[in-house]
């Protein structure tokens, strides 16, 4: 297997410091899904991580000592950013703006996907078929650049770790929640990972200092989560169990990542042989249990189907190699600003296709969300 190259450094990182998928990364992307997971704290420098995307869904190793890490989005896998290995490449043909919006689109409707899928499906049959449709995608690009998959039984046992708390355990719950709570609501969740990594981190990684506008943001953004949840009028007519599905799966993200950040950092593995290998992982992690849960569909509905591969195939395939490529590209401080732009395109999307309702607690909110996720991600003064 070789070793990928580690993007250029020549021109300087933008100082400019932001947050993590739900759908349904962190310091580092996670398929998927994701979306998208930060988590604070000193790790190699970014200019040698390029980080891998999540769903709700990746995550990005923070660019030096007390950076911010780069969020997650709704399914790319955190394994990737730290490893380390990646590969760096030729300039793509299209323009990195352009790259970056189709990106936010592509992860902001993740959750409008994952609602028009289980329509027609099980969650359950919904997460196998993204899992299937994303390891495909990642299948294909292996076999264009002969890449092989890594070898090493405590390797394969770690990455199983990871596809099930990065993959198969978020974008499970993410599927289930959506039966009871809308598509704006699960995309605002996931927009939480920053700040489950931060509070994560203070407890599980030694080397995290917290500052005070760290700690601020932290207690910022939940108090947005309240917001949107409407915690003053004692969550009328919010469902519970959807709601607490929801949350799970963006705290699974950074949970998974602290334990990647442990266990697989410094692997000689490249960055796409170790983000095929979880996904592969986290598929046939779902073939297993999906079985146990549903019976086999007697019918296809076709926009279900349609939905669903195109959650896997844009949202957890296409979408890790496209973030992949930005961060090779602009630096993680740039690629991880997507982190802003899903829960925004996940309520348009909502309400303007689905006909979700929409309260002003909820952009609101979300807004708060952001702005305490932000905080958590800013860079200490020197």
């Amino acid at each position: 297997m070789t070793t990928a190259a580690t993007p250029d450094t020549s021109s300087p990182e933008p100082t400019s410091s932001g947050p993590n998928p739900s759908g349904p990364g962190s310091s580092q992307p996670v398929l998927s899904g994701a979306i998208a997971v930060e988590i604070p704290g000193d790790a190699v420098a970014a200019d040698q991580v390029p980080a891998d995307p999540v769903p709700a869904e990746s995550a990005c190793v923070p660019s030096a000592p007390g950076a911010p890490a780069s969020p997650t989005t709704p399914g790319g896998p955190a394994v990737l950013a730290a490893t380390g290995r990646g590969r760096a490449g030729r300039r793509a043909a299209l323009d990195w703006r352009i790259r970056f919006g189709a990106l936010s689109l592509i992860w902001g409707f993740s959750f409008l996907l994952i609602k028009v899928g289980t329509e027609g499906y099980a969650p359950f049959q919904v997460t196998l078929g993204r899992l299937v449709f994303g390891t495909a995608v990642l299948a294909v690009a292996m076999a264009v650049k002969r890449e092989r998959l890594p070898r090493g039984g405590r390797t394969w046992g770690h990455l199983a770790v990871a596809a099930l708390l990065l993959n198969a355990l978020p974008f499970s719950l993410f599927a289930y929640a959506e039966l009871s709570i809308p598509s704006t609501l699960a995309g605002i969740c996931n927009a939480t990972s920053p700040l489950w990594g931060m509070a994560l981190s203070m407890v599980a990684l030694s080397e995290d200092r917290p500052t005070r506008r760290r700690v601020a943001g932290l207690g910022l953004g939940f108090l947005g989560v309240l917001t949107v949840l409407g915690a003053w009028q004692g969550f009328h007519g919010l469902d519970a169990t959807g709601t607490a599905m929801a949350l799970l799966a963006s705290l699974s993200y950074p949970v998974g990542w602290i334990y990647v950040r442990r266990t697989l950092a410094g692997s000689d593995h490249s960055h796409l042989s170790m983000t095929g290998a979880q996904l592969l992982i986290a598929t046939v992690q779902l073939a297993l249990v999906t079985p146990l849960f549903t019976s086999a569909p007697s019918h296809f509905p076709l926009v279900p189907l349609l939905a669903t591969a195109a959650l896997g195939a844009l949202g957890t395939g296409f979408a890790v190699l496209v973030q992949y490529g930005l961060v090779a590209e602009v630096g993680p401080t740039t690629a991880q600003m997507v982190t802003y732009f899903i829960p925004v395109i996940a309520t348009a999307a909502g309400v303007a296709v689905l006909g979700e309702s929409l309260t002003w607690s909820t952009p609101v909110g979300a807004v708060i969300v952001l702005a305490g996720a932000a905080l958590t991600q800013t860079r200490a003064r020197r």
